[in-house]
């Protein structure tokens, strides 16, 4: 059954001023989860970048979306936000991440999905701190904490952490020596399904967004298997730009996207300021592909498809 879009207050988006957007960024974190900015910080950051259309997509999380808002409102931004989330889910013992887009963040659905996920994520966390205390790291769980401020804990605020104790010199060596799969910190998530996730998603009147598919490290045959399932489970679209690609992996995620009759989404997956992932950085849809947006009516009449348009900031 086709899923109706809430009204413009639902999903956050409200084109009643503005005619055009021209640069979109539907993939972004906040210190809601493991961003380093504000929402305000990142509203402002969007604003000055050229964003006209920015999605909020903390880890099993909206905390972020309401203080964007205001702040948006406050500071009297040209700037578009709808709703968003990533929600971390399990599939063939592959960690999975599903936006979703457009939501009514207050509907009984996703917020009972991310309530369980909070509590998922807590006690991963307090697993992944005992198993750092028997490697002889104490206190991991209290700095993971701190640096998580009143967001979710991460596995990235562990990453700080370990930084911060000079266990290694980058979150990537951190994640390399201590926390990626059979190594001393690594726990296996109990996450929701992915069906799990396209349900509260969509009954809560959002899009789901296969997130990044080009990072799961899946060989072609998975990944084309991912996409097939992703696609019988109800998805509606994947990820196909983001800023930073592999030669020809935009390309080949577009064919993708027509094969498995998904629209296209992208995003810069900005975590904090950086020289190589930047909000709204080289974000553009080849030709040939359905752009998400034009599947949320109240942007459709508004909004160009982009693709093709090779436009990058």
């Amino acid at each position: 059954m086709p899923v109706q879009c809430p009204d413009n207050r639902s999903h956050g988006v409200n084109l009643t001023d503005r005619t055009a957007f021209n640069l979109y960024d539907l993939h972004s974190h906040t210190t809601a989860s493991d961003g380093l900015l504000t929402p305000e910080a990142l509203v402002l950051r969007a604003h000055e970048r050229g964003v006209n259309l920015l999605a909020i997509t903390d880890h099993d999380t909206t905390e972020g979306i309401a203080p964007a808002k205001e702040a948006i409102a406050r500071h009297g931004l040209p700037l578009q936000l709808i709703t968003g989330v990533e929600i971390s889910t399990r599939w063939q013992n592959h960690e999975i991440h599903i936006v979703g887009l457009g939501m009514d963040i207050d509907h009984p659905a996703i917020c009972g999905l991310l309530d369980s996920q909070r509590q998922k994520r807590q006690q991963r966390a307090e697993e992944i701190a005992a198993r750092l205390e028997k490697a002889g790291i104490p206190g991991a769980l209290e700095g993971a904490r701190r640096l998580a401020g009143d967001g979710e804990i991460t596995r990235g605020h562990f990453a700080r952490y370990l930084v911060e104790c000079n266990k290694a010199d980058t979150i990537a060596k951190v994640f390399k020596s201590y926390l990626a799969r059979g190594k001393t910190g690594y726990v296996p998530a109990q996450w929701c399904t992915i069906e799990q996730a396209i349900e509260a998603i969509q009954l809560s009147g959002g899009r789901a967004v296969v997130a990044h598919p080009g990072r799961y490290q899946l060989s072609t045959k998975w990944l084309k298997r991912l996409l097939q399932f992703f696609t019988e489970a109800g998805g509606d679209a994947m990820e196909v730009a983001q800023c930073q690609q592999p030669p020809n992996e935009r390309q080949q995620l577009a064919l993708y996207a027509q094969e498995y009759g998904l629209a296209a989404s992208q995003g810069s997956d900005f975590h904090q300021p950086c020289a190589w992932i930047e909000l709204g950085r080289n974000l553009w849809l080849p030709a040939g592909v359905e752009a998400l947006w034009l599947r949320f009516p109240h942007i459709q009449n508004n909004v160009p498809a982009q693709a093709g348009t090779g436009s990058e900031v």
